[in-house]
Parts: structure tokens; C-alpha cells; sequence
């Protein structure tokens, strides 16, 4: 079985591939000929994870493909659940991971809570029907960056139960606990339900 995963990032792409069954060969955004950046215009992270996942569809025009995408955001309780949604591009377009760090630590300079959760929103569609996985795990915003693995929020994101950021965890460690491989795991147990029929 095909799976196209709305997705240009390698790392993500072979990340994904290792917790997806063996029947399934996952194909990236430029292994159909998409190379532009697909739009963003939804106002919820769900919303946001359809619209790509639609896009490749409407793209490729075939019609027995199966094409999932994801949306992630940080959701910060302080902050009444901001960046969410915007948290690529929180400190203005283009995205930039330090300055969009930078800003959230200036959001949070007066503020006492440090609470803050990562959601990640699969989309599949499958079949002609649309599927939704969800991972989260919930955390505390450190006061300055550290670590450098990882990407995004990751020096600055503690998950509960841990002293360490994303960013200084190993990426199989982050990799087994993170929002987006708890999502992951849920679509990869749909699929192997899928493919054994």
C-alpha cells in the first residue's frame, strides 16, 4: 500500500516510515511533484491538518490514494492557548524558530504559570473518508533555551514527568514520548488494521 504523507521534510518522512507498518511505502510531497509550500489557512490546528491533506489529494487528481498530513502547535495556558494555531509563524512570517522562541519567552516574562501542552492533529483520508489521530502531551516552559536537537519550541518545552527540554533529549527518546509519535503510533495501529483486510 501508497501513503503520501503531505510532507517535504526527510527527517520527518523516514521518522515516520519506522513506526508505520512494513506493508506501507510512504511517499513525501516531492516524490508526487509538489515542491511549493502548501497553504495554511485554517483557524484551528485540525482545520489546518484537512486543508493539506485535501490539497495533495486535489493535486495528484487520483482517486484510490491515501494521503494523510499533520498539524502541530504549542498550546501555552498563560497565554490563553496562543501560539496554537500560529506557532510556526508566531513572531511573523517568514517562519523562524529563534525568534518565534524568543517572543514566547517575552510573552511569558510577568506571567507565573509556565504550563503549556503540544498537540499534534493527523488527517487521513482514505477510501473517499477522512480520519482524524490526535497526540498530546502537556509540559512547563523553561525561562531560556536549551539543548540543540530537535526543532521549533523544542529548547524551551519540558514534558511532565522529565527535567530535560525536547531539545536536549535524544531524538529516539523524544521520538517515543513526543505529540506528534503518540499520533503517529494511533494512525500506524489504523493502518495495520486496514492492510491485513
Amino acid at each position: 500500500m501508497q501513503l503520501i504523507f503531505a510532507s517535504s521534510n526527510k527527517n520527518k518522512i523516514k521518522e515516520i516510515s519506522a513506526i508505520l507498518p512494513s506493508q506501507i511505502q510512504l511517499l513525501g510531497l516531492t516524490d508526487v511533484g509538489i515542491t511549493e509550500e502548501i497553504p495554511e489557512p485554517g483557524t484551528t490546528i485540525r482545520e489546518n491538518s484537512f486543508l493539506k491533506a485535501k490539497f495533495v489529494l486535489e493535486f495528484i487528481k487520483e482517486k484510490n490514494v491515501s494521503v494523510f498530513a499533520d498539524d502541530s502547535g504549542l498550546e501555552v495556558e498563560a497565554l490563553n492557548g496562543a501560539p496554537g494555531v500560529y506557532s510556526a509563524r508566531y513572531a511573523g512570517v517568514p517562519k523562524n524558530d529563534e525568534a518565534n522562541n524568543k517572543k514566547l519567552l517575552e510573552e511569558l516574562k510577568n506571567k507565573t504559570s509556565r504550563k503549556a501542552r503540544f498537540i499534534t492533529i493527523i488527517t487521513l483520508i482514505h477510501n473517499n473518508e477522512t480520519f482524524y489521530f490526535e497526540g498530546e502531551i502537556t509540559g512547563t516552559i523553561a525561562y531560556e533555551p536549551r539543548g540543540k536537537n530537535g526543532f521549533g519550541y523544542d529548547p524551551l518545552f519540558i514534558p511532565t514527568g522529565y527535567r530535560s527540554t525536547f531539545a536536549e533529549m535524544s531524538a529516539e527518546t523524544k521520538n517515543t514520548i513526543s505529540h506528534r509519535a503518540l499520533a503517529v503510533q494511533k494512525l500506524a495501529v489504523f493502518l495495520e488494521s486496514r492492510v491485513r483486510k
